[in-house]
């Protein structure tokens, strides 16, 4: 788009979301650097985090705070603003508000309310991360941040056992050693995956290949354990259904009379796709019987 051609900041009444960097303060739309000096109001994620931005433009915005224990409580006030004829920009601490940040309740209740909600895209860590990764992006699922307890998380990653579309999570430093070994432990060892790190920022690496051979590389790195990650799985090839190909119940029963119900899961999860906590159940019910 030409500058002739540029849509000019819209004047009061209106809520913008505006994408903000994710490391690289370069990144930041010119656009966007439009749509912030003329906001009557920020509403930040963080407002610490978001002043230093406006700082590094040269701007200073009356700022309100609108996080995930607040959002609701906050709602009203943004309509104020919107119903006064300001011009109101909804930034998170990175990236594009709402994909795994608040906002959603305020867009929703803005738009609900007949205010125009209108997009500034720019950086997004999980489309950052796909770019760059190798994997399939005809298809992909974007889950956000998984369960921090290990029962919950495996049991997520279960659901996505048999899903043929990228897989794509978020994870801090501190998880990300324990969602790789449950990586391995689900999808085994050999899946495909690229995991991004400290994107678009100085020590950006990318570890990608085998599950079991990037929870090595993970391991090994000094500076595995700093930074945010985009963790990126590659789909699952196409199974034959379970009716088509295993009785799954019969393969248990002859396995669990010869191997511990927890192992005739796992042969039968790796065989027929199904989720190895069901058949775990199962497994338990056969022995029981």
């Amino acid at each position: 788009m030409s500058s002739s051609e540029r849509v000019p900041v819209s004047v009061g009444g209106l809520l913008y979301v505006v994408a903000t960097p994710i490391g690289n303060l370069d990144d930041l739309s010119e656009r966007a650097r439009q749509v912030l000096a003329g906001a009557d109001l920020v509403a930040a994620e963080d407002t610490r985090h978001s002043g230093r931005l406006l700082q590094h433009l040269g701007l200073s915005k009356p700022m309100l705070a609108l996080h995930d224990h607040n959002e609701r409580g906050r709602v009203s006030r943004v309509l104020e603003a919107l119903s006064a004829g300001q011009t109101v920009a909804l930034v998170s601490d990175a990236g594009t508000p709402l994909v795994s940040d608040p906002g959603y309740i305020v867009v929703r209740e803005a738009r609900a309310a007949g205010f125009k909600v209108s997009p500034i895209p720019g950086a997004c860590a999980l489309v950052a991360g796909l770019s760059a990764a190798g994997l399939p992006t005809d298809q992909f699922l974007f889950a956000g941040f998984l369960p921090a307890k290990r029962a919950g998380r495996k049991s997520t990653l279960e659901s996505f056992r048999r899903q043929s579309a990228t897989l794509v999570f978020y994870e801090s430093p501190h998880r990300i050693t324990d969602l790789m070994e449950d990586v391995v432990d689900v999808f085994g060892a050999e899946r495909e995956c690229v995991l991004g790190r400290e994107l678009t920022k100085t020590f950006e690496t990318f570890y990608s290949g085998a599950a079991a051979e990037v929870l090595a590389e993970l391991q090994a790195d000094p500076h595995g354990s700093r930074g945010e990650f985009v963790v990126m799985v590659r789909g699952a090839a196409d199974v034959p259904s379970v009716e088509a190909s295993v009785d799954a119940d019969k393969l248990l029963a002859l396995l669990v009379k010869e191997l511990p119900v927890k192992t005739a899961a796992k042969i039968v999860a790796d065989v027929s796709g199904l989720s190895k906590n069901d058949l775990y159940q199962r497994a338990l019910g056969l022995r029981d019987n």
